[in-house]
């Protein structure tokens, strides 16, 4: 009996990658995907949720949305409303599955309120080295575009640029390719199993005082030659 998971959807290439390991996975059933979100944005990635219910459409799987209080809530209040929203929402839940790489205690954290649910935490993505997961999401025909730059970490100028070959071998040194240390964060706007795209307008780049992000305009466009 596969076990019904549903996927921590960040709307980047992370939590997309995620998806196509899980697809392939005959462990497991992919039911829904789930995203939390301040008003009508994700946190850091500054992804409108209209977008976000883009990309559920297109991959054909329903979106559970979990609006938070503030950007930083306490964990209690984080942990709770995820975890009430999860249980709210109808879908068939055995696991939730997260794209996080890093083995930096975030594995910890994650089945520290999951597991008591009564579900178990995924991790296709955890220990893999960036490089290899970069080399990934690029062969795999993941198309995304840095949207969130931290300018602390990384140039403002790399905000709005497309992830690919020619980005990664003109990023600093010290830049982790897959942006793990929060360098920049990411949107998708064509994968496997997407039945269709996203068409960005690139519009400015709003430049605040740490964090500089590329706003756009968003049009969803479905392959009707095809079905996901």
């Amino acid at each position: 009996m596969r076990k019904n998971v549903v996927i921590s959807w960040s709307s980047g290439k992370d939590s997309t990658l995620t998806l196509l390991r899980l697809l392939k996975d005959p462990t497991y059933k992919v039911t829904a995907l789930y995203t939390t979100h301040v008003k009508n944005d994700v946190p850091f990635q500054a992804t409108p949720l209209n977008v976000v219910q883009m990309q559920a459409d297109l991959i054909g799987l329903p979106l559970i949305t979990i609006e938070l209080p503030e950007v930083f809530p306490s964990n209690h209040i984080y942990q709770s409303t995820v975890i009430n929203g999860l249980k709210k929402s109808g879908v068939a839940i055995d696991a939730i599955a997260f794209g996080d790489m890093f083995c930096n205690g975030i594995v910890d954290y994650r089945r520290s309120y999951i597991e008591p649910a009564g579900w178990e935490c995924v991790f296709p993505l955890l220990g893999e080295a960036s490089e290899s997961l970069a080399a990934d999401i690029l062969s795999s025909g993941i198309k995304t575009f840095l949207i969130t730059v931290d300018s602390e970490r990384l140039p403002r100028e790399y905000c709005g640029r497309e992830y690919n070959e020619e980005l990664l071998s003109e990023l600093p040194p010290d830049i982790d390719p897959c942006g793990e240390n929060g360098e920049f964060h990411t949107l998708v706007v064509q994968a496997p199993y997407f039945n269709g795209q996203i068409n960005l307008e690139l519009l400015h780049v709003e430049h605040l005082q740490r964090f500089s992000h590329q706003r756009y305009k968003a049009t969803s466009v479905t392959n009707t030659s095809k079905s996901n």
